[in-house]
């Protein structure tokens, strides 16, 4: 989203999110893997960091450059994603004589739909589609002083930004690439703390929305359901979760409310699209991605409850690890956001 520096040299990528930092160098032209790694972090102290700027998310970087990586990175040049949840994205469209003043309606549409000041925000805009007679336009929008302390946090860590994005734009372009993205697609980005909501549709992100329910959600009501110890209820999620079973029915009710709160999110961002941005498009499909979609059955619970077809998204065939140890299978989902900004092409970010 924000272009902050460009010498022709590989781009890693370097995913922080709310309960986490990962990061990925990929050769994008191959997609093979060439070096990677993550460490988990506590929620508050990273909120403290994004918006005070406390020293924890650059020492918790440097950490993991330092121990943590397997493989090699092949730079020191990052895309970042921030945390889907702290950006805006909105699709809108203009008459076409709008361009000349494209960026006071830009900061219109910002004001309108922003609950907060645009002259707080870092705004970037493109337009994705001309028309006769309409342009449509994506707008991206992130706190400054959040983009400020993600800066900060990289470059004491010996780290030079290039470019900073919503972790779900990186997402999109994983699954452009894997998953038959050029459909009109619903994401949902199921995390351990909260769900991200995305429309995918002619390789850029339409329009976003969120929950505050994850996969760690999911081991609550689980075990609060069943009066089971939360290892217990994590086993009972991954290995049964809501397929036919002993203890289908349990779970189901456990999991219902939350996955109805997620489903009530979905489809706004949907009637939203389809209100304003869609030129007649139909939404084709759903992919479930993100750690919390290891729940068995999620893919038919979505497919029912939507009337779309709903899959969990597994983008990793495309990968190669080639002769690096992969992450174990159920890590695996955590890796998406970093690996759709590791195969930004340097030639990309200016173009």
């Amino acid at each position: 989203m924000a272009k902050l520096f460009y010498q022709n040299k590989p781009i890693i990528g370097l995913d922080i999110s709310n309960t986490g930092i990962k990061i990925m160098a990929i050769d994008p032209r191959r997609w093979l893997v060439l070096g990677y790694g993550s460490i988990d972090l506590e929620p508050q102290q990273v909120k403290a960091s994004l918006e005070n700027g406390e020293s924890y998310l650059a020492d918790n970087i440097k950490l993991l450059l330092k121990e943590k990586i397997i493989g090699h990175l092949s730079s020191n040049h990052v895309a970042i994603g921030v945390p889907t949840s702290r950006s805006y994205s909105r699709t809108f469209s203009l008459p076409s004589d709008a361009e000349k003043t494209l960026r006071d309606a830009v900061l219109l549409e910002a004001d309108q739909y922003i609950p907060i000041p645009s002259t707080t925000l870092s705004i970037d805009s493109q337009i994705i589609e001309r028309g006769k007679k309409e342009i449509t336009v994506l707008m991206s929008a992130v706190s400054q002083v959040i983009i400020d302390n993600v800066i900060m946090a990289a470059e004491l860590a010996g780290l030079q930004p290039i470019l900073i994005e919503p972790g779900m734009s990186a997402v999109g372009r994983v699954l452009t690439a894997t998953e038959e993205g050029s459909l009109p697609t619903v994401i949902v980005d199921i995390g351990p703390a909260s769900t991200d909501i995305a429309i995918l549709d002619k390789g850029n992100i339409q329009v976003t929305g969120g929950v505050a329910i994850g996969g760690n959600t999911f081991t609550l009501d689980i075990a609060k359901k069943l009066g089971v110890e939360l290892e217990n209820a994590h086993q009972l999620k991954v290995l049964n979760g809501l397929n036919a079973g002993p203890r289908q029915q349990k779970i189901s009710d456990a999991l219902d409310p939350s996955l109805s709160r997620i489903i009530a999110e979905v489809r706004k961002v949907m009637r939203y699209y389809e209100e304003r941005v869609t030129g007649n498009r139909k939404l084709e499909q759903v992919l479930i991605v993100g750690s919390g979609s290891n729940v068995p059955g999620i893919g038919e619970y979505f497919t029912n409850a939507l009337v779309m077809p709903s899959r969990v998204a597994s983008p990793w065939q495309k990968l190669d690890f080639g002769k690096l140890q992969e992450p174990p299978k159920q890590f695996r989902s955590r890796y998406i956001t970093v690996a759709g900004l590791a195969s930004i092409l340097p030639e990309a970010v200016w173009k």
